[in-house]
């Protein structure tokens, strides 16, 4: 059992050094685009399914309530969170559009969605991807290895893992270093 804990750490560790270290100026990129739509009074939609779905909830949770340092909120909405929206959504339509729908209702220009796929070809994240583009608003896709949002998204952010554990496990990685450096630029201690 010892082994078996120490190789996932193990795992886990190269998967997520290798992400960030290779994304490094896409990670700036992204920071300094987030940071200067919110300055300007946009908002982060935020969506996936499964443990991509706990994820936008999480992300959206550290920028509306705080993540470092005390600050006001900032505006960042999971997309995942409303069971009456989503299953009304599904029911009425079909569950490729429980993440499209709300973009067209909420998203405005230049607000940034953030769509998060560890398989990259979850329909309904795909085409919330597409709809928010088609609306004018900045996309990120979060994915595993390639996969359909990473030919769709703005900035993608892809893990060469064949692991949903590591793919995940360097996603919300990701979002930790993107919330910090956010604050960092809107607000410069």
């Amino acid at each position: 059992m010892k082994d078996i804990i120490l190789n996932i750490l193990q795992q886990s560790i190269e998967v997520k050094d290798r992400f960030i270290k290779n994304n490094l100026d896409l990670i700036i990129k992204a920071a300094d685009m987030i940071a200067m739509n919110i300055a300007s009074g946009h908002k982060i939609l935020i969506f996936g399914n499964g443990g991509s779905a706990a994820d936008a909830q999480h992300i959206a949770a550290e920028f509306v309530n705080r993540f470092q340092i005390e600050r006001p909120p900032l505006p960042a909405i999971a997309l995942t969170t409303d069971t009456s929206i989503i299953t009304s959504i599904g029911n009425d339509y079909h569950f490729d559009e429980i993440f499209a729908k709300q973009v067209m209702a909420l998203g405005k220009n230049d607000d940034i969605a953030i769509g998060i796929s560890t398989s990259g070809n979850s329909n309904n994240v795909i085409k919330a991807i597409n709809t928010a583009k088609n609306m004018e608003l900045l996309t990120i896709g979060m994915t595993g290895n390639n996969g359909k949002l990473a030919e769709c998204a703005d900035l993608v952010f892809s893990v060469e893992s064949g692991t949903t554990a590591r793919i995940q496990e360097s996603h919300i990685t990701l979002a930790h270093i993107l919330c910090e450096l956010v604050e960092r630029i809107l607000f410069p201690q």
